[in-house]
């Protein structure tokens, strides 16, 4: 197991280059990163903290700094204690401004200004914790999109991460004996989509759960052939509604999450 230090720093709140360095960390086997997150770094005094920082503990900085004179003082320092530092957003940032042929406007954290697009988040992440597992049913038809399956297949995490990009998700549980909502079964607004996933990966999730709560014993909500069941009546119900469906057992969050907005983007394009 190789074990290093990384710096990441970020003029604004650091998701992005903390972002890109998760999604080049998994590349590699074998390491453990000792991650040191240095964000709103606006100022030549909290540059210098993090040039401290980077000099007591050595290792790879990740940075996305716009003021060039920040980033001038960051690679001074980072040179002066023999490590990389490695501004993530240039390669991009270069790329567009050639193709478009304009310059970037270098304003820190832009991203994040309180815009429309801000308060649409924040409007679907309240709809999204408001419309969890069935919640708050007679207000569904607003939903953009609606994730339908049995327990344990991601439909509260996906719904989150839907709506952390402006998109108004509920989820309704399929639980076996139960009839399904009314409110959803006559829903014409929202894209509905059934997730899917492999019994056995099911049962091993489903007890994962149960001893977290500390629920000793076993039942239908654990048994091979239950759940088999459960599993094929709910796609049973899915192919007769005609409702599109996601096999999540091999998928991330990030991957069910861009299969959907796929479908979605699909379904407002034959609409209009």
């Amino acid at each position: 197991m190789t074990r290093f230090h990384l710096h990441l720093v970020s003029d604004a709140t650091g998701e992005t280059v903390h972002g890109v360095a998760r999604a080049c960390l998994v590349q590699f086997e074998g390491i453990e990163t000792v991650e040191h997150v240095w964000s709103m770094v606006r100022t030549r005094a909290q540059i210098e903290s993090v040039i401290a920082g980077v000099a007591a503990n050595p290792g790879v900085v990740l940075f996305t700094l716009l003021s060039e004179e920040l980033r001038t003082l960051l690679q001074q320092g980072c040179r002066k204690a023999g490590v990389p530092a490695i501004p993530v957003l240039d390669p991009v940032i270069a790329a567009l401004g050639s193709f478009l042929g304009r310059e970037s406007r270098g304003l820190p954290g832009r991203q994040h200004l309180l815009d429309t697009e801000y308060f649409a988040r924040i409007d679907a992440m309240t709809f999204a914790l408001n419309h969890d597992d069935g919640q708050a049913i007679w207000d569904l038809n607003e939903a953009d999109v609606c994730l339908v399956g049995v327990s344990r297949t991601s439909k509260t995490p996906t719904s989150l991460y839907l709506a952390n990009r402006g998109i108004k998700a509920a989820n309704v549980p399929v639980v076996p004996g139960a009839a399904l909502p009314k409110e959803l079964l006559s829903a014409d607004h929202p894209l509905i989509v059934g997730l899917a996933n492999d019994p056995e990966r099911l049962i091993q999730l489903r007890r994962n759960r149960l001893s977290v709560l500390r629920h000793e014993g076993d039942s239908d909500y654990t048994d091979l052939e239950s759940v088999r069941q459960e599993v094929r009546d709910a796609q049973r119900l899915f192919v007769g509604r005609g409702w599109p469906v996601i096999d999540v057992t091999r998928r991330s969050i990030e991957e069910t999450a861009a299969a959907i907005l796929s479908l979605l983007v699909r379904a407002r394009g034959e609409e209009s």
